[in-house]
């Protein structure tokens, strides 16, 4: 089937979350012509469930002895190895003004009677500088200021469109994108550069924190490209999701981490405490460290539960101001956190890899960005820092738009003529068998038994589909991004960061390295050579 309609624009941004919201308005101020485009509605994306806030060193608003040093310091601690210094130390940097510039973009955080700005701390954070506003709604309050300032800056929004694949030139440059519209009609946006800023892929597991739209579009489309990926066996499970009874499925309601910041402990349910000399940080460790440790303790069933722990915040207070949406969550389940303690477990939450790119969003393909949490800028290495993923959006964002701008002023990349691409075929899964064995065989505990069960069910039950709906799109990432990660999580055999498993349960410096992958022609993720990369990021 043939696009039947076209439009035309300098940088199309797919994805209305906070990379890609701040790269749009930043492309708008520098006189592109921008085109924003999302499946479905503009906030309907994962920022705005983001409760903890952004991870931030101000000048003078910092405690005592706090600097942007110590907070790569523990980012780089946090990634186990992984991260890449000077992208950490980029991004890091750039913080505080990215912050500021949110803020006169319309964000209002919480602040002191004084003026100054509220500050909690989270796991593996060795400070209190993570801003925030409503109290647990900091992502909410993002997405407002960011989707306000796009209306009044004028930046279309094209809603309910779903990116199918990248137009590319003979060549091999992207120049422009095929999508379908709400009614499955096929349509290209013909631009020079396409910047990815779809977000993660917690809908791979029966349980996450992430919404119905999280299902690794934009890996997907970006490896059928052309570009490679990196640390996709690295997916962070949250370790407080609110438990809602056994087999929960899909979306979970958060219970942000500053909850922990705030004073309260992890219990089982004999009441003993879970983080308890596992590590030195307890309950502030960081966040692998809590969700492994979590998954323990279920497997041994203290007090005959298996499937649950429970975070005990009756010494707080204030509940219902600090923590709004969490108290909200709580109460409309049965649960007074003032007198109970919240019963939680882990569930996927944050992808540390994805499309290898620059902090710039530059990708191998030329006139293909990508930011947020589909990029892999190598701030995360194999295990997120709370709170650092709004920051990189804001940052990565703002230096995308900035580099398409600059990349167009050279003729880097230049407008292509129109196309008429045809909708492509790709594997499919069905995504209930997916979730069920990706959540049983490739979630917080992996083996290499365990891996090939979930690489066998993909192959038998994959079938070759024309991308012709919205769920056919979905369901073929959701494919490509497991298989991918099955790819490098059998190749990597220790445990690093949130890769657990259970057969080499100890780190070995010879893996002090990431795994890359391409995509066959087939479309197969296949691990890559790293040499294919040299220069990209």
């Amino acid at each position: 089937m043939a696009a039947r309609w076209e439009a035309r624009a300098d940088l199309i941004v797919v994805g209305t979350g906070v990379a890609g919201l701040t790269a749009a308005l930043r492309a708008r101020e520098l006189g592109l012509r921008v085109l924003v485009v999302t499946k479905a509605a503009g906030d309907d994306g994962n920022t705005r469930w983001a409760q903890g806030g952004v991870a931030v060193v101000m000048e003078d608003q910092h405690d005592a002895g706090d600097s942007v040093a110590r907070h790569i310091d523990d980012t780089l601690t946090a990634g186990a190895g992984l991260c890449e210094d000077a992208a950490v130390a980029a991004i890091i940097t750039d913080g505080p003004a990215a912050v500021a510039r949110l803020r006169e973009r319309g964000a209002v955080f919480d602040a002191k009677p004084d003026g100054l700005l509220e500050r909690t701390r989270e796991g593996g954070h060795s400070a209190f500088r993570v801003v925030h506003a409503g109290g647990d709604a900091t992502g909410a309050e993002v997405e407002r200021a960011l989707l306000k300032a796009t209306v009044d800056g004028r930046v279309p929004l094209l809603e309910n469109h779903v990116a199918v694949d990248a137009v590319k030139t003979p060549l091999g440059a992207v120049a422009g994108l095929l999508v379908l519209d709400g009614n499955g009609v096929p349509g290209v946006l013909t631009a020079p550069a396409v910047l990815l800023a779809t977000g993660g892929l917690g809908q791979m597991y029966q349980a996450t924190s992430n919404p119905a739209v999280a299902t690794g579009d934009g890996l997907a489309l970006a490896l059928r490209a052309g570009a490679l990926a990196a640390d996709v066996e690295f997916i962070q499970f949250h370790p407080t999701v609110l438990y809602t009874g056994r087999g929960a499925r899909g979306r979970c309601p958060l219970v942000t981490e500053a909850v922990r910041g705030e004073g309260a402990v992890l219990i089982d349910a004999t009441g003993a405490r879970v983080m308890k000399g596992v590590h030195p940080l307890e309950d502030l460790a960081p966040r692998d460290v809590v969700a492994a440790a979590i998954t323990r303790h279920m497997a041994a069933g203290p007090g005959g539960v298996d499937d649950h722990v429970f975070l005990d915040a009756t010494a707080l207070h204030d509940m219902a101001t600090r923590f709004p949406t969490v108290y909200s969550a709580c109460t409309s389940v049965g649960i007074d956190p003032a007198v109970d303690p919240i019963p939680v477990a882990p569930a996927a939450h944050f992808a540390c890899g994805g499309v290898v790119s620059t902090v710039d969003g530059r990708t191998g393909v030329t006139g293909l960005y990508a930011v947020g949490e589909v990029a892999r800028t190598g701030l995360h290495g194999a295990n997120r820092l709370a709170s650092n993923s709004l920051l990189e959006g804001l940052v990565c964002g703002t230096r995308a738009a900035e580099t398409v701008a600059a990349d167009l002023a050279i003729g880097l990349i230049a407008p292509a003529r129109s196309v008429e691409p045809s909708l492509p075929t790709a594997p499919v899964a069905d995504r209930d068998l997916l979730q069920r064995v990706m959540s049983r065989y490739a979630a917080i505990g992996r083996d290499a038994e365990g891996l090939a069960v979930v690489g066998s069910v993909l192959d038998v039950s994959t079938v070759d589909k024309q991308l012709e709906s919205r769920e056919l799109v979905e369901d073929a990432a959701l494919t490509t991004a497991a298989r991918a990660l099955i790819a490098a999580a059998q190749q990597r055999t220790e445990s690093r960061g949130c890769h657990v498993r259970t057969d080499f349960t100890e780190r070995s410096d010879v893996w002090r390295r990431s795994q890359l992958v391409r995509l066959t022609p087939t479309g197969q993720p296949v691990l890559a050579d790293p040499v294919l990369a040299k220069g990209v990021a």
